[in-house]
């Protein structure tokens, strides 16, 4: 009779036809895969846990686990400062010139900072103060700054505000100065969004400048109204 565990073609057709039973497995492969799955159940055991329960649980695990453990919990680490630091601010931080070196200056490595310059009193420079409060709880990665003109800059002129200077590590990258660079009080939180991504500040989601849409919607309305010659002709008939 042929062994039916026998390594041969007309076998193996017999087997997908469910007329012999699946091969045997050696003894050795079936031990390598109980151990496969025991690790791969330890794994799922501390990667289930947090912290600081796998410091409460340390004493259950082999040497082998241990090394593992303690790359896990390195990982672990490292994500939740990752989240820390990209959680950090989420809000607009109001200073004076006195703060502007340690706020500003010496914020920190690769840390991009956005410095509004504004008074009271002038309807734009509300609006992006506005703008700004919503787009810190956005990108919580980037430290937003407002400061009143002159406390921050003395004698600096009313007519450039309102003012953004972009900052990474300390140094100037973009700046946008006067309500003409904004588009005056038709400035919708996206423009300045767009704004803010093209001096590389922010990285946003827009996909593509939404004060273009505006415009194409407006040559759209005046090739509309604007009558053409066929029209004209019509009319002096």
């Amino acid at each position: 009779m042929q062994d039916p565990n026998a390594d041969t073609e007309w076998n193996d057709i017999l087997r997908r036809k469910g007329i012999l039973p699946p091969k045997e497995k050696p003894q050795d492969e079936e031990e390598e895969e109980a151990e496969i799955l025991q690790q791969q159940s330890v794994v799922k055991t501390y990667e289930d846990m947090t912290l600081e329960e796998l410091e409460d649980n340390e004493d259950e695990f082999n040497e082998e686990d241990e090394r593992a453990i303690e790359l896990y919990r390195q990982q672990r680490m490292a994500q939740w400062q990752a989240t820390q630091i990209k959680n950090k601010f989420g809000e607009v931080l109001e200073i004076s010139g006195q703060d502007y070196v340690q706020e500003i200056t010496k914020a920190g490595k690769d840390l991009w900072v956005i410095l509004h310059l504004y008074k009271q009193g002038i309807p734009l420079c509300s609006l992006i103060n506005k703008h700004l409060t919503a787009l810190a709880r956005k990108f919580k990665d980037v430290k937003f700054v407002k400061s009143i003109s002159t406390t921050c800059i003395p004698n600096y002129p009313d007519k450039n505000l309102p003012t953004i200077f972009v900052y990474v590590d300390g140094e100037i990258r973009a700046q946008f100065i006067g309500p003409l660079v904004f588009g005056g009080m038709n400035l919708t939180q996206d423009e300045l969004e767009w704004k803010l991504a093209e001096s590389g500040a922010v990285k946003t989601d827009l996909e593509e400048n939404p004060k273009k849409q505006i415009q194409d919607h407006l040559m759209t309305s005046i090739r509309v109204s604007i009558p053409t010659k066929k029209d004209s002709d019509s009319e002096d008939d």
